[in-house]
């Protein structure tokens, strides 16, 4: 399966929200993850431009958006952020076939 980084940072509601009822929204989010095929990896919170940071696996990128959209459609979140991960192994098979093309650069004008 493929990894992803989902970084997102909750709105003014939503964190007077948690501070009135505290809860633990790693669970909830493994449990939406599960449901898609995927799996959590880890779940923290963390000062910054982001309030989460979550490290999950899943079987494609079009479940991997899925499970993005399913959690930040409430509204709760005011903004996210993306990113598949590529393994050391997987980086440097990437490596290999670009030292095996050639590209010419645009020619300077």
């Amino acid at each position: 399966m493929a990894l992803y980084m989902f970084q997102g940072a909750y709105t003014p509601e939503a964190w007077a929200s948690m501070t009135k009822n505290p809860q633990d929204r790693s669970v909830v989010l493994a449990e939406l993850i599960q449901k898609l095929g995927g799996q959590m990896i880890s779940f923290y919170y963390c000062f910054g431009e982001y309030d989460v940071v979550v490290i999950f696996e899943a079987p494609d990128d079009t479940a991997a958006t899925a499970m993005v959209l399913a959690a930040i459609s409430p509204g709760h979140a005011k903004t996210s952020k993306t990113t598949k991960l590529l393994t050391v192994q997987e980086t440097i098979e990437a490596m290999r076939k670009s030292g095996s093309v050639s590209y010419q650069a645009p020619s300077k004008g």
